[in-house]
């Protein structure tokens, strides 16, 4: 793994020039994650999510882009930004890698917010370019067998995984959905995108009390494991049956 933010330049053009590179551009958000987690949980979730994959791939990883869209969370804290800067902000970025003779480019996304603006990004990224840049856009959560949930029993058990800045005596419960229709489940995350404290009261999606950092580093080695094989699936053009 090269990490962009600590390298010279006469090193990196070196290193560039050498092979063929892939770039990392892992994205997360500043939001509310309950009491008990830090606003930056989705940053520092996919920052370790994308610096594990580099490690394991020999990839090129850039800074993480640390803020999101993230304005269904209002009332309650975030820092957000618009879905048209973010795309402009991931766009810029693929394009300025691509002049530095970087080809091919992997964005891993750590916020649901984020998926609507990184929509067939690599479609434009493939016309600017003139189809000689290749961008696959992956969501970190979409590689487990868990379902997902916010500061519920699975990320916040990814937080004890991967920092200290996590205070269990303040967990408590949120919305549940066991027992629920598939249907039921998918209306409230509708109503979610558009307010999620309404929804959820607490902003909570699930249970965290019964978290751990054990059950963190299984669920991140799976992570790990299915985006490394993704990843040389979208790198060799071999077809696996895997999570999109």
């Amino acid at each position: 793994m090269t990490e962009i933010r600590s390298q010279y330049d006469p090193i990196l053009r070196k290193i560039i020039k050498k092979k063929n590179q892939v770039a990392v551009i892992p994205i997360g958000s500043i939001e509310q994650h309950g009491p008990h987690l830090p606003i930056s949980t989705d940053s520092d979730i996919v920052t370790e999510v994308a610096k594990r994959l580099s490690k394991k791939k020999d990839f090129l990883l850039l800074p993480t882009i640390t803020y999101g869209v993230s304005y269904e969370h209002a009332p309650f804290f975030n820092l957000s930004i618009k879905e048209s800067t973010l795309r402009s902000i991931v766009i810029d970025l693929c394009t300025s890698l691509f002049v530095n003779n970087i080809k091919t480019i992997f964005i891993i996304n750590g916020h649901h917010g984020n998926l609507k603006p990184l929509k067939n990004i690599d479609r434009k990224l493939q016309q600017i370019s003139g189809n000689r840049l290749r961008v696959f856009s992956l969501s970190y959560w979409h590689f487990m067998k868990r379902e997902f949930d916010h500061a519920g029993f699975v990320e916040t058990s990814l937080m004890l995984a991967v920092s200290n800045n996590v205070k269990m005596k303040l967990a408590k419960k949120g919305l549940v959905t066991d027992g629920m229709k598939q249907q039921q489940i998918k209306k409230l995350g509708q109503l979610a995108e558009i307010s999620f404290p309404k929804v959820t009261k607490n902003g909570i999606w699930g249970d965290p009390r019964k978290a751990s950092k054990k059950d963190g580093q299984i669920i991140l080695d799976e992570i790990i494991r299915n985006l490394e094989k993704k990843c040389q699936t979208c790198l060799t053009g071999h077809s696996l049956k895997l999570h999109q």
